[in-house]
C-alpha cells in the first residue's frame, strides 16, 4: 500500500470510516467498456459532461506553466464531466489503491499531481478527510483493467490508478507520469471526489484535468514519447468535446521540463 496523507492520529478513525464506506460501494459499482466517454455513472445514470468522439481543429493557444493565476488559486465550482469509459470503479473496494505511487513501473516523464480541495459555501476553507481517487492513461494512451479494440487488454492491472485522503490542508498528492493520448481526446487527467460527511454511491464531484497545450507539446516530443509522437486527433481544446465549454477550472498549473518532470497543482472547488 502506498503512503498516504496524514494530519495525526485524531484524523485516522474517520479516515478509516470514509475509506471503508467507500470500499463497501464495490459492489454496487457499474462501469462502462465502449469506446467514448459516455459510461454509466456508479448509480447507473450517464454522467454529465461530453463524450469522447474524434475531432479535428487548429493547434490550441498555449497556457502558461507557471504561477497560479485562475487555476492553481481559483475557487470556484470544479466543473462536472463525464467519468468516461474507463474508470474501474471497483478498485473504490481495494484498500491497496490507497496510495501515493500510482506508476507501478509504468515510465514517462515524472509527474507529481497536487489537489487542493476547498469548500466554495465556507470563505473557501480547505477540506480535510475526503478521498480522490485519480486515474489516466499510460503514455501509449492505454488504460488499465480493461479489455476492448481500442484499448487493448490490461484486465487485472491498476497502474496509473489511485487513492489519497486530503490532510487538514485538503491537498492530496500523487506520484505518477505525464499522461499520453489516445483518438479522440486531448490530454487529460481523471478524478472523483467523495466526501467524509456525504458518503454514497456517487460521487460528490466527477472532473478532469487539462494540461498547458505547450508542455503537453514538449513532453509528446521528448524520448519516451516520440515514437507516438504528437497527438493529431484533437489538436485544440476547442475541439475537445469534455474541453471545448472551456478550460478555466481545470487547467493545472505546470511547473518543471520534460527533462526533469513536472510538478502540477490544481485547486478543487467543491460546495459542501
Amino acid at each position: 500500500m502506498g503512503t498516504k496523507n496524514s494530519t495525526g492520529p485524531s484524523a485516522a478513525p474517520e479516515r478509516r470510516r470514509l475509506l471503508g464506506a467507500i470500499g463497501s460501494l464495490g459492489a454496487a459499482v457499474v462501469w462502462g467498456c465502449g469506446g467514448s466517454d459516455s459510461a454509466t455513472t456508479a448509480t447507473g445514470t450517464v454522467s454529465t459532461g461530453g463524450t469522447d468522439t474524434t475531432g479535428t481543429g487548429s493547434t490550441g493557444s498555449t497556457s502558461s506553466s507557471t504561477g497560479t493565476g485562475s487555476t492553481a488559486g481559483a475557487c470556484a465550482v470544479i466543473p462536472q464531466e463525464t467519468q468516461g469509459p474507463y474508470p474501474l470503479l471497483a478498485i473504490l473496494s481495494n484498500a491497496a489503491m490507497v496510495r501515493q505511487d500510482i506508476t507501478e513501473g509504468k515510465t514517462g516523464v515524472p509527474l507529481t499531481l497536487r489537489l487542493k480541495l476547498v469548500n466554495v459555501n465556507g470563505s473557501c476553507a480547505p477540506i480535510a478527510n475526503a478521498a480522490v481517487y485519480v486515474w489516466h492513461c499510460d503514455k501509449d494512451g492505454v488504460y488499465s483493467g480493461y479489455s476492448t479494440n481500442t484499448n487493448g487488454n490490461t484486465l487485472g492491472q491498476t497502474f496509473l490508478r489511485g487513492i489519497q485522503v486530503s490532510d487538514a490542508n485538503g491537498e492530496v498528492t500523487f506520484t505518477t507520469i505525464y499522461p499520453g493520448w489516445y483518438a479522440g481526446r486531448i490530454t487529460h487527467v481523471h478524478f472523483q471526489i467523495y466526501l467524509a460527511d456525504k458518503l454514497q454511491v456517487t460521487a460528490t464531484a466527477t472532473s478532469q484535468i487539462a494540461f498547458p497545450q505547450a508542455d503537453t507539446t514538449a513532453v509528446y516530443n521528448s524520448t519516451l514519447y516520440v515514437t507516438r509522437g504528437q497527438n493529431t486527433s484533437v489538436t485544440s481544446f476547442a475541439a475537445d468535446n469534455v474541453f471545448s465549454d472551456g478550460t478555466t477550472y481545470q487547467m493545472a498549473a505546470l511547473t518543471g521540463d520534460a527533462a526533469n518532470g513536472y510538478t502540477a497543482t490544481l485547486t478543487v472547488g467543491i460546495a459542501v
